[in-house]
């Protein structure tokens, strides 16, 4: 690992234009980064709402505060655009566009393609193009390549290529854009060598890696060992709960062992946009080669059918109070894929409350980070949260944890709740009320 300390003063990042593109819960912590240590920053993004907040001083997301987005696009240093004809002024542009998938499970680069295809128009000399969005093992080659060089220009020569993943994780206090070590790749010896020089200002630790694929491949590896560890618990959470064993229980113990066991945790399914996405991308590249990728797909199917699971145990603890899920009132406490956050990226929730709905389930859903859902590529719940009072708490059927915000006062809630449905094991330490508490 190459160790490169981040510049001391503004004056050390006043030479780097960056150009970020998207200005979401990636390329706006980036942007931060960069404007610390003095760098010029031109954020571009196809949301006039989004432009329109970030160039007012306020942030769209809540883990940057308003104080440090005004003081970003004060200081001259910052400033957002839906003009991509600026895209010939910076010397690097940084490309953070989301890498969804199709319905059917495989990868849909049509925003990283499209960002190509407009990158082509006003791509010049001596511009180095950065992906950072997740992908398969040789996107920058085999698709982004292509598109950039229908402008005549030749990497290497005449521009610039690398990949670098982003590692953000959204609400973790132990680490930032910063601090997190930055895996990057280039095309060729000069394209890493200005990769390098571009984020060595703002990044405090750069590892270099011999080509562009390697960087991809290791954000898989990295979001596949997750998601394989998470499904493997999630499975013995099923299990353990027919022998009548707590998985909470086990884990904790297991945890205490000093080496060769990580913790992982089960949940009501994969939320974020990494983890429920990026295995599926390897899968799909490795049908190209002919090769199954058995271990994987196994654990996509476990994660996935997650939701279907907290269905069913909400549905069978209604049914031992003589409710039938179908009429009931359900209440979906938190709506953001992870504790105390506000993003809601392939959340789980979104799936519970559809597939209640779909059963006949009257629900609401409660989130102090998230007054009301947005449209999104499969959602568009028109929704409001619902404030928590007594009243609201006795009139609900069930109250259903799906986040474990470390706003709820959980012992409050089962307290004043009819029946709760606990998927976080967020209700561990509430002493009274336990026999309205059923784990999922």
């Amino acid at each position: 690992m190459a160790k490169r300390k981040r510049a001391n003063s503004k004056s050390d990042g006043a030479s780097v234009y960056v150009g970020i593109v998207g200005l979401g819960y990636v390329g706006l912590p980036l942007a931060r980064e960069f404007c610390k240590v003095g760098a010029r920053v031109l954020g571009f993004d196809v949301n006039s709402k989004t432009v329109a907040t970030i160039n007012r001083g306020r942030s769209p997301i809540k883990h940057i505060p308003n104080a440090t987005m005004t003081d970003m696009v004060r200081s001259g240093q910052f400033r957002a655009t839906e003009n991509m004809r600026d895209l010939s002024k910076p010397d690097a542009i940084l490309i953070c566009v989301p890498t969804p998938l199709t319905k059917n499970r495989e990868p849909d680069l049509q925003y990283v393609e499209a960002t190509c295809h407009t990158i082509t128009k006003y791509l010049r000399k001596g511009q180095l193009v950065v992906l950072e969005s997740t992908t398969y093992p040789g996107t920058t080659r085999e698709v982004m390549l292509p598109i950039l060089e229908q402008s005549g220009l030749k990497v290497e020569k005449d521009f610039f290529l690398a990949y670098s993943p982003e590692r953000e994780d959204p609400g973790n206090k132990s680490f930032r854009t910063s601090t997190i070590p930055k895996v990057i790749g280039g095309y060729g010896k000069e394209s890493l060598r200005r990769a390098l020089q571009v984020y060595r200002c703002a990044i405090e630790t750069l590892v270099p890696v011999e080509n562009c694929e390697v960087a991809e491949a290791a954000k898989i590896l990295e979001n596949t060992y997750r998601c394989i560890n998470i499904a493997l618990v999630n499975e013995l959470k099923m299990l353990f709960d027919r022998m009548g064993i707590d998985v909470w229980e086990v884990i904790r113990a297991a945890g205490t062992k000093p080496f060769g066991f990580n913790a992982f945790y089960p949940g009501p399914g994969l939320g974020g946009h990494c983890i429920p996405i990026d295995p599926f991308y390897l899968t799909w590249k490795a049908r190209q080669y002919a090769l199954p990728t058995r271990f994987i797909e196994l654990a996509g199917e476990i994660n996935t059918s997650m939701p279907e699971y907290v269905i069913q145990r909400t549905a069978d603890a209604l049914n031992e109070r003589r409710k039938s899920l179908k009429g009931s009132r359900i209440l979906v406490l938190g709506l953001a894929y992870k504790p105390d956050i506000d993003d809601v990226r392939e959340s789980p929730s979104l799936e519970l409350i559809e597939m209640l709905k779909a059963k006949g389930a009257k629900v609401d859903y409660n989130d102090p980070y998230i007054p009301q859902t947005h449209k999104q590529r499969e959602y568009d719940l028109r929704m409001k949260s619902k404030p928590l009072t007594v009243k609201a708490l006795a009139g609900y059927d069930a109250v259903l944890i799906a986040t474990n915000h470390s706003d709820y006062d959980y012992a409050w809630i089962v307290r004043h709740a009819k029946l709760v449905v606990d998927t976080r094991n967020a209700t561990a330490s509430v002493r009274g009320g336990r026999s309205k508490i059923v784990k999922a």
